[in-house]
């Protein structure tokens, strides 16, 4: 009995300390329950807090993110649309022709061709000739911020009968005048001898840019003296110059001035339009002789009697290229005004003239070119042609050039062409026998 009262005892001992335990002990948790729920509650606020801030800042980084995709996507365009100006606009992107060595800031480079030619009876070279064609050094160098320095000494070109030094280009180049506007391209300035900014193909016809190893029929370029203002914006491009007009590089025989203008428009990315139109000014028969522009393999010269004192030329001209991958297409259609002074008569002549050429390539470094070109004088003008014999009063000539290249390099191309070549005179007799045959190496460092 004693155990079990014992026992008794402990339980309602330990019943009644769990009576008066438990509810403090619970209400001990449940105040720290309490505590741990207003943490979490405190902390929840604080992160949705942060949450938002985050939110406010991510929109924030979406905008300008948004903003600067727009200013970007306007600048690239702004870049293509300069890119599609200038791509034929050699005054815009000189500096990306390969350089020769430097010697401190002075880069020389060269070019130059050689190879054999063979023409009929008629022709420049109907005894199957082995020659130099062409061989120029340049000289390259900056003298102050945008300004540059530009030479060429022309050794030989095909238009010299022997090799002799020839003073080819030379003049300062200051680029970018409106650059504080943020239009580096659109005014730059040429002062000192330069080609003459007419037409299209003067840009391509050195022996290592020509597919072909002939030129086409009219083949207008000119070297003078003088001031020239070229720029782009977008998809135009413009070039207008003031030049000497005679032949001579040292003094002018008249006070009259060439003045010629070109502006060019890419509509597309693989289409280049452009128009030109130049006046030679007034030429003295006895001082100039001839002008500084080459047409017809020959120069514009007086077609009066010898009372003649002087004469002149206004020209205007269309061009259009389009191309592709691996290949192009060319065209040029242009009109041509002959006058003098001549007392004895009226010795007004028009001119018409166009060419059309094509290339592809078939690989990546063999390809095939043609060149169809014609010059028609309704009364007659001497127009040169494949011949040594200058003054040929010719109404009509035409010629067919096909031929095909294989580039070794961006330095080295080997080049074959067969050209076809006729026409009539004024007389009525015809001009034949001036077809001809050439291989050449045409190649640059």
């Amino acid at each position: 009995m004693s155990i079990l009262r014992q026992t008794a005892q402990i339980g309602w001992t330990t019943a009644v300390l769990l009576f008066f335990m438990v509810p403090a002990v619970l209400a001990q948790d449940a105040s720290s329950l309490k505590k741990e729920v207003d943490e979490l509650r405190s902390q929840n606020i604080q992160l949705q807090k942060q949450l938002q801030q985050q939110q406010e800042m991510i929109d924030q980084l979406s905008r300008k993110f948004s903003d600067l995709l727009k200013t970007n996507e306007i600048q690239a365009n702004d870049v293509r649309d300069l890119k599609a100006a200038s791509e034929n606009a050699p005054e815009l992107n000189e500096k990306e022709k390969p350089k020769g060595p430097a010697f401190g800031n002075v880069v020389i480079s060269g070019e130059g061709a050689a190879g054999f030619f063979e023409t009929g009876k008629n022709g420049q070279y109907p005894n199957a000739a082995f020659r130099v064609d062409e061989a120029r050094l340049f000289v390259d160098a900056p003298i102050w911020e945008d300004v540059y320095f530009y030479g060429e000494v022309d050794l030989m070109q095909r238009e010299q009968a022997e090799a002799n030094i020839y003073l080819g280009e030379l003049y300062l180049q200051w680029e970018n005048l409106a650059k504080h506007w943020d239009l580096d391209q659109l005014a730059n300035l040429r002062v000192g001898q330069f080609y003459t900014p007419f037409g299209e193909e003067y840009q391509n016809r050195f022996a290592f840019d020509n597919p072909l190893i002939s030129h086409s029929l009219s083949d207008l370029w000119g070297l003078g003296a003088g001031v020239e203002l070229y720029g782009g914006y977008k998809r135009l491009s413009y070039v207008v110059a003031v030049q000497d007009g005679g032949i001579s590089t040292l003094n002018e025989a008249t006070a009259d001035k060439l003045v010629v203008a070109r502006i060019g428009y890419d509509p597309l990315s693989w289409l280049h339009l452009s128009a030109s139109g130049m006046r030679t000014g007034k030429l003295s028969v006895s001082g100039d002789g001839i002008s500084a522009e080459w047409f017809g393999d020959g120069f514009f010269s007086s077609i009066g009697s010898p009372a003649t004192s002087l004469f002149q030329a206004n020209l205007a001209e269309f061009d259009a290229q389009g191309k592709w991958k691996g290949g192009y297409a060319r065209a040029a259609g242009g009109y041509a005004s002959y006058d003098d002074n001549d007392p004895l008569g009226d010795n007004h002549r028009n001119i018409y003239y166009y060419y059309v050429e094509g290339l592809q390539h078939v690989t990546s470094k063999l390809y095939g070119a043609v060149r169809w070109s014609q010059i028609r004088a309704k009364n007659g003008y001497p127009i040169v042609g494949d011949t040594d014999t200058f003054g040929l009063p010719t109404s009509d000539l035409w010629r067919l050039s096909l031929g095909m290249g294989y580039q070794f390099s961006d330095h080295l191309t080997l080049k074959a062409e067969y050209m076809f070549e006729q026409g009539q005179l004024s007389t009525g007799g015809v001009r034949n026998h001036e077809n001809m045959v050439a291989l050449e190496a045409a190649f640059r460092f």
